[in-house]
């Protein structure tokens, strides 16, 4: 299939590793110019050496990351057509937890990603044509957790912004993964727990991986999914219980 992405630009945070390298290769290999946005260097240059994208090397916990990562990718590619963020990361939290912790969580994993959003947004209003794709987390809390909270945010500013961009042309969808391989999953679940895991609770059988979420990602970003907006997609194997 032609996903008519050829000439495409796209800014990918949390692009070093794991599910955003995944979608980055992705996207790059169906013809789009790619910058990628992450803190390590190393991976970014080797993402980069693989798949020609741009590298982006910044902490977006860091003051005035959204501006500074729009200025960047407008300089580098041009314009932003597709902006998928996917940088965050799990934070739980005793319930005694201090307010700094509660506010770091939910700025890696809300409020960046809205003012990233917001900083691209006005280009892809102009040009009547853009692609909003955020990857979240679940939403069967098992405890505390400040990414829990965040990314249910993220689920309801996405819903509430397509209704407002959706006639500029512009989609935003969120795809919520399972269980997908990555350094996080290796280092906290060994692999006779991850066996165990996959066979009582998963029912495809196995933990996914970052390419099992990348081709969604990378059809929702093509001018074929311009139908498709204000959803939540998960990725994990037929995991979650609930029916809708």
């Amino acid at each position: 299939m032609d996903l008519q992405l050829t000439g495409k630009t796209a800014l990918v945070t949390g692009a070093s590793m794991g599910i955003g390298r995944a979608i980055a290769r992705g996207l790059a290999a169906e013809g789009v110019r790619v910058a990628g946005v992450a803190r390590r260097r190393e991976l970014l240059h080797s993402l980069a050496e693989e798949t020609g994208a741009v590298p982006i090397v910044q902490d977006i916990l860091a003051e005035d990351a959204a501006d500074r990562l729009a200025a960047a990718a407008l300089e580098a590619l041009g314009q932003v057509d597709i902006l998928v963020n996917c940088a965050g990361g799990s934070r739980p939290l005793p319930i005694d937890a201090p307010e700094s912790a509660w506010n770091e969580a939910i700025t890696l994993n809300f409020t960046r990603q809205r003012q990233i959003t917001h900083a691209v947004l006005p280009q892809m209003m102009e040009r009547r044509w853009g692609r909003i794709i955020n990857i979240t987390g679940k939403s069967e809390p098992f405890g505390l957790n400040g990414a829990f909270a965040a990314k249910a945010a993220v689920h309801a500013w996405a819903k509430g912004l397509s209704i407002e961009v959706g006639r500029h042309g512009i989609t935003v969808n969120s795809i919520p993964p399972g269980r997908i391989m990555s350094e996080q999953i290796r280092r906290n679940y060994p692999e006779q727990d991850r066996l165990e895991f996959s066979a009582k609770e998963i029912p495809v059988g196995r933990y996914g991986e970052p390419e099992d979420l990348a081709v969604l990602a990378v059809f929702l970003a093509s001018p074929l999914a311009h139908y498709i907006t204000g959803a939540v997609i998960p990725v994990d194997g037929g995991l979650r219980r609930y029916q809708f």
